[in-house]
């Protein structure tokens, strides 16, 4: 009893000076979810919970595939380590290194991202300016609702303002290609709701 005592204390420390993966791996998948909301590292968008699966599908395949590898380069220099403990580190290398990719990924896409709403508020700002000076009064008074469809991203855009009731809208073209006097053509009645549902 005596003899075993040291090893079940030798088992016991680097049972749970290994127990970093799976605490790691639910963390970080929530962080994961909100890095991806706020920081989507493609599109424009990206709610919590599509981040979070992404996040869940990459940390479990780059688990499954370098866990081990990573544990046993982990054993080369640490060789009193025990294999299932080396194997758990890398693991959790592994989910950080998954989350420092996402988040590398989102800062960088972040531009992008930034361009394109200036791309789009500018366009606002044609289709406000445009239908503000021609459209009738009852589509006038509702300048602040605009609804956007984009149709050649950081170039052309649909925009519509409804009336005062709510039954029609007031729809453009927007190039921004064109200089500004120039950009804007009156595109009907049809609200991009309905164009956005045929094109889906």
């Amino acid at each position: 009893m005596d003899g075993a005592r040291p090893s079940w204390l030798i088992r016991m420390r680097w049972r749970r000076a290994g127990a970093w993966l799976w605490p790691s791996f639910v963390v970080l998948i929530v962080l994961d979810g909100v890095v991806g909301h706020l920081l989507p590292p493609a599109g424009t968008t990206e709610t919590f919970v599509a981040a979070a699966l992404l996040g869940l599908v990459l940390n479990v395949i780059a688990v499954l595939l370098l866990s081990r590898p990573l544990g046993m380069l982990i054993r080369r220099f640490r060789p009193d380590i025990p294999g299932v403990v080396a194997r758990d580190y890398g693991g959790t290398v592994v989910v950080f290194a998954v989350a420092a990719i996402l988040l590398t990924a989102g800062l960088v896409h972040r531009p992008a991202i930034q361009a394109r709403q200036r791309d789009m508020n500018d366009a606002i700002a044609r289709a406000q300016a445009w239908i503000g000076d021609r459209a009738p009064d009852e589509f006038r008074r509702n300048l602040q609702f605009v609804s956007l469809l984009t149709i050649q991203p950081g170039t052309i855009y649909r925009a519509c303002v409804p009336s005062v009731q709510g039954d029609r809208s007031y729809c453009v073209i927007v190039n921004r290609d064109l200089p500004f006097e120039r950009s804007v053509t009156f595109s009907g009645y049809e609200p991009n709701s309905v164009l956005d549902e045929g094109a889906g």
